[in-house]
């Protein structure tokens, strides 16, 4: 491997987004693996399909201890499904598979997100000017609390939803007060977690089979049951995505607000079916929002073995990063990939199948690492799109611009609602002409 005479780790922290751009200019334009180091060890970026089959395969590529401490602690938690691997990953992963895979969980969950996203357009078309990020994180934190068994009410299930969305927030900023913030808000979901494993094995709380807190408390391996606040972690790893999921529906008000004609059709769209959830129309904008919008950049593995992979060479035990941005928008998959251009997701019959579409990781579902809550993801942001399109209201022009060096980052308002007619323009020609 070439040698390289610094670390690219501080590039990351720094450039954030456009980490993936810098290392892929050292390399020829079609290259599929560029040389790095990071965390001062030997490292390939890979990117595209070859980079992803290479990534997810388990024979020469480990995921355990390849995430950096602070990220697996605060973001995972310890001991999670993510730094598993073989058939340790199965095993864990055979729960989640049946809490959130499955059809009939996201059919549970639908009514869920319909309800609560029309309670916020109700909120909006009222006044309210909770942004379309904050809006989100509440509305799907109270849907997904629910669907997963949890007690609570809804104000109290919105706090917890408001501390595990700040824990995605700023697991990726260890330099500011935020993370400090993300590590006080995981002890606190840690320890509320727990006891709620530990009331369902007492007998205390009773939730309905297959739902998330039931398989949990019971979850076994080797015959017995996890500790309380390991089954406690994987609770919250089913749930946590939903409420990140968030993230999406900022990036995807800006859109909306681009694209005035997407509105209208998403609009008209909920209007025929009745609801906000799977739309064709709004699916397809979904995808594109998931394929463009910024999240993680790349995810780390260790190579098992020595690898050659398109002419560069990483020895047993050097790092393989794959570039998530890089894929999704990969020039040799894609048409025009830096456009936002929903339509090509029109014929795409199943993604799952689609190696370059990596939002939520790739690999096969059942087997691999892929997430397998990328269905519920889609059902609540198809929700979230058709309530934002609501021919009553509107998105602000102000705030929508993004941070690409934080990681992770949205639109800087989240996304600004209020009631269609209320901006500057129309607020200033409603004014006493007397007062202006």
């Amino acid at each position: 491997m070439t040698s390289l005479l610094h670390d690219d780790s501080l590039s990351l922290l720094t450039r954030g987004y456009n980490f993936g751009a810098r290392i892929w200019r050292r390399a020829s334009p079609r290259a599929r693996a560029a040389a790095m180091r990071l965390l001062g060890d030997e490292a390939l970026l890979v990117r595209g399909t070859t980079g992803v089959d290479l990534f997810y395969d388990e024979s020469r590529i480990a995921r355990h201890g390849a995430m950096p401490a602070v990220v697996q602690a605060t973001l995972f938690g310890r001991g999670s499904v993510h730094s598993l691997d073989g058939d340790a990953h199965l095993r864990r992963k055979s729960t989640f598979l049946s809490v959130a895979y499955e059809d009939e969980q996201v059919a549970r969950l639908a009514p869920l997100l319909e309800r609560e996203w029309r309670l916020e357009i109700d909120e909006w078309l009222s006044g309210g000017r909770r942004s379309a990020y904050d809006a989100a994180v509440g509305a799907f934190g109270r849907a997904v609390m629910r669907w997963a068994g949890l007690p609570g009410t809804a104000a109290a299930r919105t706090r917890w939803s408001a501390r595990l969305a700040q824990i995605v927030d700023g697991f990726g900023v260890p330099y500011s007060p935020e993370f400090l913030q993300a590590t006080i808000n995981r002890r606190w979901s840690d320890r509320h977690s727990t006891r709620l494993i530990e009331a369902v094995r007492r007998g205390d709380l009773r939730p309905a089979d297959r739902t998330a807190l039931h398989e949990w408390a019971w979850h076994r391996e080797g015959g017995e049951l996890l500790p309380p606040k390991l089954a406690g972690v994987e609770l919250q790893n089913s749930i946590r995505p939903m409420i990140a999921v968030a993230r999406f529906v900022a990036f995807a008000a800006k859109e909306l607000h681009d694209r005035p004609p997407w509105r209208e059709r998403i609009a008209a769209e909920a209007e025929m079916t009745g609801s906000l959830v799977g739309g064709p129309v709004a699916t397809m904008f979904a995808q594109e929002i998931r394929r463009t919008a910024l999240f993680v950049p790349v995810l780390p593995a260790f190579a098992l073995a020595d690898i050659e992979f398109d002419g560069e060479h990483i020895a047993a035990g050097g790092r393989i990063v794959l570039d998530v941005l890089g894929t999704n928008t990969d020039d040799q998959h894609w048409t025009r990939p830096h456009e936002f251009e929903p339509e090509r997701f029109l014929t795409a019959a199943d993604y799952e199948t689609m190696t370059a579409f990596i939002p939520q990781g790739g690999g096969a579902v059942v087997t691999g690492h892929r997430c397998p809550g990328e269905k519920l993801a889609i059902a609540g942001l198809t929700a979230a799109i058709s309530a934002l399109s609501h021919p009553g209201l509107e998105i602000a022009d102000s705030g929508l611009w993004v941070d690409r060096r934080r990681l992770p980052t949205k639109p800087a308002s989240g996304g600004k609602v209020r009631i269609a007619g209320t901006g500057t323009a129309a607020a200033a020609g409603a004014r006493c002409p007397f007062h202006r």
